[in-house]
């Protein structure tokens, strides 16, 4: 076991020294995305019959260039609940160049369609967000005790952004400006109310107060300059410091938690959902231990831009000590459709006309691209 996780780590660039584990450097976002190429290519490679079928049921979906007109873009908001679209959300999470986790504990995900012409325009997905985020803890002034009672009003938008053709539009934006629109805010209450939590099985007021996300390479260009009426929708709240575990993906895990289960059996049985911080996470650190591989294993060496978008005036407040009742923001699709057009939209289109060109072959090569 420990051969084949140094081999892959060196395959990937990492080199050992002395007591410590060096991630490579990365000059451009390219040689990020070739960081996930191998679980991307995994994928592909062992759900080839899955894919056909998704192929087949998500692809009339997307819109050809052809069919989009850009002063007619009109979105809705979908909840995902029926099994064509959770296939079509999931098809459309195969178009990002990095594989696309499907979150942890609570989740929503949404489709969001152009009325126009009722073809996707892109995804967005909410699940419960991580523990120990420093940055996010800081910026909010969380104590722990705070953290634990509180943290259940925010979520965590582990996948946002735009399908073809749209994302020449922009759309990326229009799907970043609508996660904090009334219609999702209504669909987590919705969702979660009278509804006991996870862990601490309470029952709590279904207040979504904030979201958070963090870029998959580097700073963020959707994100950061995304403003409405000279205020900052999405909020950078700074880097992380490069650690994580995706790099011993491709089927790595898989044999890590086999070899844990065997090793050390009352260690991986103790490892379960509620005690404590990402049990993947802990199992690993675990298998690094008994296999006297250096910590810093886990170091990849990715520095992400963390945002976040707070849904109300009073967040601060509320997220601190919970005294008082949210004072929402009033964002409907509708308002966010018009000032996107006028903003991002027509402007964009009328600049770069690439999504004219766009075809379902286009689709169909992105999901496959081998580079």
């Amino acid at each position: 076991m420990r051969k084949r996780l140094v081999s892959d780590l060196e395959d990937q660039g990492f080199t050992f020294a002395a007591d410590q584990v060096i991630p490579p450097t990365y000059t451009d976002k390219s040689c990020i995305r070739n960081m996930y190429l191998a679980e991307r290519q995994r994928f592909i490679a062992e759900k080839e019959q899955l894919l056909h079928r998704l192929e087949r049921r998500a692809l009339p979906y997307f819109a050809k260039g052809s069919e989009v007109t850009p002063a007619s873009v009109h979105p809705r908001i979908e909840l995902v609940k029926s099994r064509l679209q959770s296939d079509i959300f999931r098809y459309a999470c195969l178009l990002w160049s990095i594989p696309v986790s499907s979150g942890y504990g609570r989740r929503m995900r949404f489709l969001i369609f152009d009325e126009a012409n009722e073809k996707l325009i892109g995804v967005l997905g909410l699940a419960d967000p991580v523990y120990c985020l420093a940055v996010r803890d800081s910026w909010i002034g969380w104590g722990n005790d705070d953290k634990r009672r509180r943290l259940w009003h925010v979520m965590d938008a582990y996948v946002l952004g735009a399908v073809l053709p749209y994302n020449f539009l922009l759309g990326g934006k229009l799907v970043a400006m609508l996660a904090t629109s009334n219609e999702v805010r209504e669909c987590f209450v919705d969702r979660y109310e009278g509804r006991p939590s996870g862990i601490l099985k309470l029952v709590r007021d279904p207040h979504l107060v904030l979201l958070t996300t963090t870029s998959a390479m580097g700073r963020s260009s959707m994100l950061n300059r995304l403003k409405r009426n000279g205020e900052p929708i999405w909020a950078s709240l700074g880097m992380t410091l490069g650690w994580g575990h995706f790099h011993l993906g491709n089927g790595q895990f898989e044999a890590i938690a086999d070899f844990m289960r065997q090793e050390s059996p009352e260690v991986f049985s103790s490892y379960k959902y509620g005690g404590g911080p990402s049990w993947k996470l802990r199992v690993i650190r675990s298998c690094l231990r008994e296999l006297e591989i250096p910590a810093t294993a886990l170091q990849h060496g990715i520095k992400r831009e963390v945002f976040a978008a707070p849904l109300c005036t009073n967040w601060k407040g509320f997220l601190r000590e919970g005294k008082e009742s949210p004072e929402f923001f009033d964002r409907s699709v509708g308002d966010l459709m018009s000032f996107f057009r006028e903003r991002w939209l027509l402007p964009r289109a009328h600049r770069d006309s690439r999504y004219k060109d766009v075809v379902h072959r286009d689709i169909l090569r992105q999901v496959r691209a081998k580079t």
